[in-house]
């Protein structure tokens, strides 16, 4: 049972994915996606490879990373995010959401007139975290640490 753990602790540490800042070592993942505002077909192959460039462009200013992102049947875009735990995913949500939006309505104004009000992303999105380990794993982990 002991070893089980260990593997466990071990499989978390030598996972590459692991950064080490100046404060903390962390594996933090997110899988997001949010669509255009009423799911309008607007991300066309140039609007979609201009708001990919823009992606990466944010990431790389406000420090987390883009692993992976695709656009989705011209309504919506999945994401393959990092981030340092001092940023919350909402932060990371609201910088990408906003600073693309805005930058694509500058550079395509023709969006605005396929959009109801200019509004380039539906308000909400999802999000879901990714893990190295299996939940199962860290709750028979946590639970083995209990006292007598």
């Amino acid at each position: 049972m002991v070893a089980y753990f260990l593997l466990i602790i071990y499989t978390m540490c030598m996972n590459k994915n692991i950064v080490k800042a100046r404060t903390c070592v962390y594996n933090i993942n997110y899988h997001m996606v949010w669509s255009v505002k009423y799911r309008h077909k607007v991300l066309d192959s140039k609007i979609e490879k201009r708001l990919k460039e823009i992606i990466y462009e944010i990431a790389k200013e406000k420090e987390f990373v883009i692993h992976k992102v695709e656009v989705g049947e011209n309504d919506h875009i999945h994401l393959f995010v990092s981030a340092h735990p001092k940023y919350s995913i909402s932060y990371i949500a609201k910088m990408l959401k906003g600073i693309s939006a805005r930058r694509l309505l500058m550079e395509f104004p023709e969006i605005k007139s396929k959009l109801w009000n200019g509004q380039m992303w539906n308000p909400s999105f999802f999000v879901e975290t990714v893990g190295s380990v299996s939940e199962e794993a860290i709750k028979k982990y946590i639970a083995a640490q209990k006292k007598g």
